[in-house]
């Protein structure tokens, strides 16, 4: 769930403005997993503009304090929350580490990277939530390590019920700054679609995998 209305308004906002998240209903995209798609989100791209990473930290960091009385590690999901996760650590003066998708086949053979000891209490930073398998797999990593997973705090998210039901059978919590509901209202607002291109982002949401451009 978003965790304020307000913050996920500007923060939906500032991603079109900075081309972070691309709207292409006529032209989708094709991700990884062969979906086509009239929305691509790469949120790394905050990393170049400093007003825009300041209040994305800032606003992540403001979060994890009101949210958790005790956190002693900030992990962030590689590859692009290593980069937000970091500047999180950092404001919050705590250690920061990044679990990989995997771990590595050569040298110590790490998934997780960084320092981090039994029980700690770890908050997980993410850029995107789409399925939310991603996310899983790094919390999984940290539980194996014996970390205290106490929840995971994104950027954004598409918000797909499979994601829902993910993250609820693992029982996690989990909170974005801003949604698709709302980049989609703000998208309307500032005049980046045209009334027609709505339809079809919709149709997408309802149904990602077997949509495909008219």
């Amino acid at each position: 769930m978003i965790l304020n209305k307000k913050i996920a308004q500007k923060t939906a906002e500032l991603l079109l403005q900075i081309k972070a998240i691309k709207l292409e209903p006529q032209q989708p995209f094709t991700w990884s997993s062969g979906w086509k798609s009239p929305i691509y989100c790469d949120n790394r791209v905050i990393l170049s503009y400093p007003v825009v990473r300041n209040f994305v930290k800032e606003q992540l960091a403001d979060q994890i304090k009101e949210q958790y009385a005790q956190v002693d590690v900030i992990a962030g999901v590689a590859t692009g929350a290593i980069g937000i996760g970091a500047l999180v650590a950092e404001h919050l003066n705590l250690p920061f580490i990044y679990v990989r998708p995997e771990a590595k086949k050569h040298g110590r053979k790490n998934q997780i990277e960084g320092f981090l000891q039994p029980e700690q209490n770890v908050v997980v930073i993410e850029d995107l939530i789409s399925t939310g398998k991603s996310s899983l797999n790094a919390v999984n990593a940290l539980k194996e390590a014996r970390a205290e997973v106490n929840g995971l705090i994104a950027i954004f998210s598409y918000g797909f019920d499979v994601a829902a039901q993910n993250f609820k059978q693992q029982e996690l919590n989990v909170q974005t700054l801003s949604n698709y509901e709302t980049l989609l209202q703000k998208a309307v607002e500032d005049k980046y679609l045209e009334s027609q291109d709505i339809s079809a982002l919709k149709q997408w949401r309802e149904n990602p995998s077997n949509w495909q451009p008219a």
